[in-house]
């Protein structure tokens, strides 16, 4: 019997239920650099936050403020799950509020389809490749991209100097190719992280090569975690991100498990 909290997608002609009241939270939290939590990458600072302080004003309760009230600095490329849009490598300013306010115009739940993938050692580097990409299988506008093997330590890492595994160009152009407008990774970028600025993948997937419409509606989001629970497959995907009008925002991406009917 459904319920409210129950309600129906279609994807290819297969009909599917969802059960709105079991979430799964991909996202990794940005917190207080001295707590030692969360991931980062790029070098950056860890994020602070601290009271206000000013004319006898504290913001902090535990010190004697009357309220907590707390400046944060932080990177949004540098820590913690992130979505960006094109804006990120085009001179021309382009916010990731504007595009994901277009997304939920049109739909609040976006198809999605989980893969795990290992990648190929080549040369010292670990990449992603094309073969990665399950043969048979149409993929949705949002694909979720989880690799092995699976550390819970991807939640706290420091990934500088790390050069972490990253997609191989022909494997990101497939993407494409499938119709994928967002790429969801656990990685801290889709791109080697020394790689003399040509970031292939990001110019692929939002198509910023010569001759090209580029995407203005395609977004990338970095520094996800898929827990094991979250068996590759179906899910629908609420992209919620934090309304900063600027090229990457904070995220967390939430999936809901499809089941078929």
């Amino acid at each position: 019997m459904s319920s409210s909290f129950d309600i129906k997608l279609s994807i290819n002609g297969k009909s599917y239920s969802i059960d709105l009241r079991t979430p799964i939270d991909i996202s990794i939290s940005i917190s207080d650099g001295k707590k030692k939590k969360g991931a980062s990458a790029w070098y950056v600072s860890p994020p602070k936050f601290d009271p206000v302080k000013g004319e006898g004003f504290i913001g902090k309760v535990s010190e004697g403020g009357s309220v907590n009230f707390t400046d944060v600095y932080f990177n949004p490329h540098g820590h913690g799950t992130h979505t960006e849009c094109l804006g990120h490598i085009t001179p021309e300013a382009h916010s990731i509020d504007d595009a994901i306010r277009n997304i939920i115009g049109n739909t609040t739940l976006i198809p999605c389809f989980v893969m795990s993938v290992t990648p190929e050692e080549k040369a010292g580097d670990q990449i992603i490749t094309k073969e990665c990409i399950p043969s048979g299988v149409s993929l949705p506008k949002a694909v979720v991209i989880r690799t092995l093997p699976n550390l819970a330590s991807k939640q706290t890492m420091t990934w500088d100097n790390s050069n972490p595994p990253y997609l191989d160009p022909e494997f990101t152009r497939e993407l494409v190719r499938h119709g994928v407008e967002h790429l969801l990774i656990d990685l801290p970028s889709v791109d080697r992280e020394v790689d003399g600025g040509i970031l292939a993948s990001h110019r692929i997937f939002f198509q910023l090569e010569e001759g090209h419409e580029p995407r203005g509606g395609a977004t990338i989001t970095e520094f996800v975690f898929v827990p094991d629970v979250a068996a590759d497959g179906w899910y629908a995907l609420n992209l919620q991100v934090a309304p900063l009008d600027l090229d990457a925002s904070p995220s967390r991406p939430v999936l809901f498990k499809l089941d078929e009917v």
